[in-house]
């Protein structure tokens, strides 16, 4: 039986570690199953130094399930190589618009498992990745907050995130959007509360995303869910990599939260991101769950 050689440092939050000791392009089942049951654990994990391919990526998360997408680049590169700083621009919106806390997917009839993301062109300072433990922060909330959203639902959706963010994509001549999860499906409906399906712990599920709870107003909704974001994502539930070139990171997304931070948009930076898809039985918002 191959030799286990995995170095496992918790991270200095509620959350989270970092894994040496391995390389995420060659594993053996024994590894794997060491590097799920952290991943259950802690919800995050930090490889440094991997430097994966595209296809390399990919089969990692593969192994996981099956995925959403393939190893997409979230970059201010065009394909000529020259750098794309025009805030007017979709894909500067799109990049804007991540900054925001959110959970991927949840938009979508299916949330994602979770993720890998890695890095493969950073520039000289900012662009580091935030990440906050809904766990913990279920387990933070007053006696009398943690009743009250226990059976509290919200919509999810991209356009909303978007348009409240200021940075809704240009339409296109048909008078919709290209870009991916804008779609024209029911706005999913999902609950508040929610309890992890492989470890049990209940969590919250919020974002910018998350809006108008069923039986509330906008501005009464808004308030509410701004100030349970902002509950969520302090210390110690917060932590922040930052990046170093050939790093790839692993998280559940179905029990944290992420962001971008800004950066200098006149520097180049390219991150790969390959989605994990989630499991339509346990992961399917409450008005698009199979019959």
């Amino acid at each position: 039986m191959a030799q286990v050689t995995l170095e496992i440092e918790p991270l200095e939050a509620t959350f989270g570690a970092t894994v040496t000791g391995v390389s995420l392009r060659s594993l053996d089942d024994e590894t794997f199953a060491a590097i799920r049951r952290a991943w259950l654990t802690h919800a995050l994990l930090i490889f440094p130094d991997q430097h994966l391919t595209r296809e390399e990526q990919d089969r990692f998360a593969a192994r996981f399930g099956p995925l959403e997408f393939r190893a997409s680049p979230i970059s201010n590169i065009r394909r000529d190589g020259t750098v794309l700083s025009d805030t007017d621009h979709d894909t500067i919106k799109s990049i804007r618009g991540n900054e925001g806390w959110h959970m991927d997917s949840t938009y979508m009839p299916v949330q994602a498992l979770g993720a890998v993301f890695s890095a493969e062109i950073l520039p000289p300072s900012g662009s580091t990745t935030g990440w906050a433990d809904l766990r913990a922060a279920y387990d933070a909330l007053a006696p009398e907050t943690r009743e009250l959203v226990q059976d509290l639902r919200a919509h999810h959706s991209l356009y909303y995130s978007q348009e409240r963010a200021g940075y809704l994509p240009t339409r296109n001549a048909e008078g919709g959007y290209d870009q991916y999860g804008y779609h024209q499906l029911d706005v999913p409906l999902r609950p508040l509360v929610k309890v992890h399906p492989e470890t049990g712990r209940p969590n919250l599920v919020i974002g910018r995303h998350a809006h108008d709870i069923i039986g509330w107003d906008r501005g009464q909704s808004e308030q509410f869910l701004d100030g349970l974001v902002e509950a969520a994502c302090r210390p110690p539930r917060v932590h922040h990599h930052r990046w170093s070139v050939g790093d790839a990171v692993l998280w559940d997304n179905r029990c944290l939260l992420h962001r971008a931070t800004p950066y200098d948009l006149t520097e180049p930076r390219r991150m790969w991101h390959t989605r994990i898809a989630g499991d339509p039985v346990t992961e399917a918002a409450l008005n698009h769950a199979a019959v």
